[in-house]
């Protein structure tokens, strides 16, 4: 497989994941760290507050993502340990962490991919309402700038926010992630200030002079109906409104499809004149995250192991043709810009014996899903970089840590870390890819 010599390779984390140090240095709570303390939320009965230690081994982390290889390291900013209570003063020791990683990424010739918001929303805003408050949309724009002011001149690229799907639905719909709250019509209102959000962070990074790529990252998969029956058909088609059309739409199209506000009702958000155009506001870059496919019944939810596939543990088929559909059809349904796949891996059984972990399940998924992005690639999508989720096992929210996606293995009690067998098959191709690379340039200038 031989990629053009432009495209972005990396490794992607976030913050409240890996960092730990919850409490450390000014950091104040977030939503995650109170959700956590709800008994039966995680299913561990674990937290993030150590996890992988990587604000006190960050320097180790970075020398680790450089063997790799990678050109890109994507990362998350704590809100709260930057501006523990979402307004107010800033926390210098926070912002002072920041600048070291970004500066040790520079060192190692890393590309910085800083996202803004993956989900660890500071916990005094959510006391005022979170998301579900308008007031929270200008306080997320402060917080940009105040990024970007501060690192803006050294990074490559910044995400506004990492999945809103999963922050509006999973957190304020079923209430499954923090902050745990169980409300369609709150859950709308929430995905709308997120979009909206979005777009006025990206017109006040601009206004502000940025020179980095801006974006957003999605969580989309295709929707497919369990059977040729019209209920399965509407219900699925509805379901991939819910998904991908009610995110995608209007950041592309300026408006919400009109299918899922009808099915919505009441439960529809506010919408005030001009947020439309404010969520579209142009992107230099869209980000996917992809996973599996889903597949809908009308009867009621689907069983996974009917498809006869191979399963991660999250209980997720491995379906590796459903990121090529997915890319296919985005590039036919929408003008887009260039597209990175932002995250992309699976969970599965590792057992760290002699030193190794063999994990060929996970080898065998990022080699299926690197070659999908060809295919998509060589019929006509602009596919801009890929990067694997994730670069180290880390705190996979409510599951706790027993689920573990890293190319790198981590010792929960030693923090001991160790590449696995998925992670020297990254590195090796990566080299591969280099190489081709380096033939290609002296090819052109007859080297």
């Amino acid at each position: 497989m031989n990629f053009p010599p432009d495209f972005v390779w990396g490794v992607a984390t976030s913050a409240y994941q890996i960092e730990g140090a919850a409490t450390e240095d000014g950091r104040g709570p977030s939503i995650w760290d109170s959700f956590c303390r709800v008994p039966g939320a995680i299913a561990d009965a674990s937290d993030g507050s150590q996890a992988c230690e990587h604000y006190q081994r960050w320097a180790q982390d970075l020398d680790l993502v450089a063997d790799l290889g990678v050109d890109a390291y994507r990362f998350s900013v704590s809100w709260p340990r930057v501006r523990p209570t979402g307004s107010g003063a800033w926390n210098s020791k926070g912002l002072d962490f920041y600048e070291r990683l970004v500066d040790g990424l520079l060192a190692r010739g890393i590309k910085p991919y800083l996202t803004l918001n993956h989900w660890d929303l500071p916990q005094a805003l959510q006391d005022q309402g979170g998301w579900a408050q308008r007031d929270t949309v200008h306080r997320f724009v402060e917080y940009a700038q105040g990024v970007q002011a501060l690192l803006g001149d050294r990074l490559s690229s910044i995400t506004t926010h990492n999945e809103p799907w999963v922050i509006a639905m999973l957190g304020h719909d079923s209430g499954i992630f923090a902050p745990g709250l169980k409300r369609r019509a709150t859950a709308m209102q929430v995905s709308h200030h997120l979009l909206l959000s979005h777009g006025l962070a990206l017109q006040a990074l601009r206004a502000d002079g940025s020179r980095c790529e801006l974006g957003i990252v999605l969580n989309l998969s295709p929707v497919q109906p369990a059977s040729a029956s019209p209920a399965d058909v509407q219900k699925a088609s509805l379901e991939d409104g819910m998904l991908l059309r009610w995110y995608m739409d209007p950041l592309f199209h300026a408006r919400y499809p009109q299918d899922v506000l009808e099915h919505l009702g009441a439960d529809a958000p506010q919408v005030r004149a001009g947020d439309m155009e404010a969520m579209a506001t142009p992107m230099d870059f869209l980000g996917l995250n992809y996973y599996t496919r889903a597949v809908v019944s009308a009867e009621g939810p689907w069983d996974v192991k009917r498809g006869g596939r191979e399963l991660t543990e999250m209980g997720w088929e491995v379906y590796p043709e459903g990121l090529t559909q997915l890319l296919l059809r985005l590039h036919q349904d929408y003008r887009l810009p260039p597209m990175y796949v932002t995250e992309n891996g699976g969970a599965f059984k590792d057992q760290l014996s002699q030193g190794r972990v063999a994990d060929a399940a996970r080898t065998r998924y990022l080699t299926q899903h690197i070659a999908a992005v060809q295919e998509a690639m060589r019929q006509g999508v602009c596919m801009a970089g890929y990067m694997v989720w994730s670069l180290l096992d880390n705190f996979e929210w409510a599951s706790g840590y027993d689920k573990r996606f890293g190319i790198v293995h981590v010792d929960y009690d030693t923090q001991q870390r160790t590449l696995k067998d998925s992670g020297r098959w990254y590195r090796d191709f990566l080299q591969r890819q280099r190489a081709a690379r380096h033939a290609a340039e002296a090819a052109l200038t007859g080297d």
